[in-house]
């Protein structure tokens, strides 16, 4: 379990946007980089972008008038746009001469550009934007029977739960809400199919991305005043920290290996989206009981970056974060989806430690007390 007796203050960094800026241009955000300069030849993707809208957005949170916040928030957001099928699904890739790579995307970039759309309807500062998520979002509710895996559910409900929270007054919150239990039944379904007394996870192997499983039934929980979900949210997060907190250091599942029921987990390779992922769960479930010690792990989440993690290395610099942690080594190249892990974790803690969030205040209490 999380050390909750002395945390530190690093909560309150707010990186700077300017590796992301270095990474976008007008139409997207480059996928890859070598070392710091943007890969040109790896082009777009739905994910990153979806990401990069999510980022956007919590730094005109704390800063409404960043002029490169607001300059790069219709850029991202025209991107969903233009990936959106008639389906309602999206594309994913797109190459540097901006032609689309597939059919349909990954169920994973379906899903992550619901939860971005979503997090628009609810956090983005222009009633213009809010709109054109909505529109883009409710098309979006038609390829929700389509996903099938437990991640790309997952995201669609957090964005679900986003979309209730813009929409308290709209004719559309049952739908919302329908929709989010149906994806939630269905996590609740794989948790019980596989959960034991010594594997309280929702499959026989855990892979990336790990805490948004438990992410998702915690605020769906929330959204929808039910107890069992909030209580397979816990189960499963008090496994996944038994299972990645060390002695107060994160140290996430490799994907060289993953973790297989029975058999022995991955050390390395580390990603950086684990450690944004373990900050959201973490202040979910501080949101939904109170308990301190969750405040203490989403701090650890976040120390991963900073280096306090398993080999002691820094992964951020500045506004970017290194691709991976390895046994003997580091992936020296930031590209989007680990510099927009640390982006966005530290916006989330910077925003409850300055009070900028409904739970600010307790959890300042809570670190400044030791968590007791």
């Amino acid at each position: 379990m999380p050390n909750s007796r002395h945390p530190s203050w690093s909560s309150f960094i707010q990186p700077s946007l300017e590796h992301l800026i270095t990474l976008s241009d007008d139409v997207g955000v480059i996928q890859h980089a070598t070392e710091d300069i943007p890969n040109r030849a790896t082009g777009y993707c739905t994910d990153d972008v979806a990401r990069a809208l999510i980022v956007v957005y919590q730094k005109l949170a704390a800063d409404p008038r960043d002029a490169d916040a607001m300059r790069l928030a219709p850029v991202y957001l025209a991107f969903l746009q233009d990936a959106q099928l008639p389906d309602g699904r999206f594309h994913n890739f797109m190459g540097y001469d901006r032609q689309w790579l597939d059919c349909v995307g990954t169920h994973d970039s379906v899903g992550r550009a619901l939860w971005a759309l979503g997090y628009g309807m609810r956090y983005a500062p222009r009633a213009t934007w809010r709109r054109l998520c909505k529109r883009l979002f409710n098309k979006g509710l038609k390829s929700l029977d389509w996903l099938q895996y437990a991640r790309a559910q997952s995201y669609a409900v957090i964005g679900l739960t986003h979309a209730c929270h813009a929409s308290i007054a709209d004719i559309e919150l049952p739908l919302y809400r329908e929709a989010m239990g149906k994806l939630a039944g269905s996590l609740k379904a794989r948790f019980e199919a596989t959960s034991a007394a010594d594997w309280d996870w929702f499959e026989d192997i855990m892979t990336y991305d790990n805490a948004r499983l438990s992410e998702a039934m915690l605020r769906a929980g929330a959204a929808l005043g039910d107890e069992n979900l909030t209580s397979i949210g816990l189960r499963s997060l008090a496994f996944y920290q038994r299972v990645t907190i060390e002695d107060g250091v994160f140290v996430p599942i490799g994907n060289e290996g993953w973790y297989p029921r029975g058999g022995p987990r991955a050390r390395y390779s580390q990603q950086p989206l684990e450690a944004v992922s373990l900050v959201d769960v973490a202040l979910a479930a501080y949101e939904a009981t109170g308990d301190a010690a969750f405040a203490s792990a989403a701090q650890i989440g976040l120390d991963w970056y900073l280096g306090r993690n398993s080999r002691g290395i820094a992964m951020a610099n500045g506004g970017g974060c290194l691709d991976g942690l390895n046994e003997s080594s580091v992936n020296l190249n930031m590209g989007a989806e680990s510099s927009l892990a640390y982006l966005s974790a530290a916006y989330s803690l910077a925003a409850v430690a300055g009070g900028k969030e409904r739970t600010g205040r307790a959890i300042i209490g809570a670190l400044s007390t030791g968590g007791e």
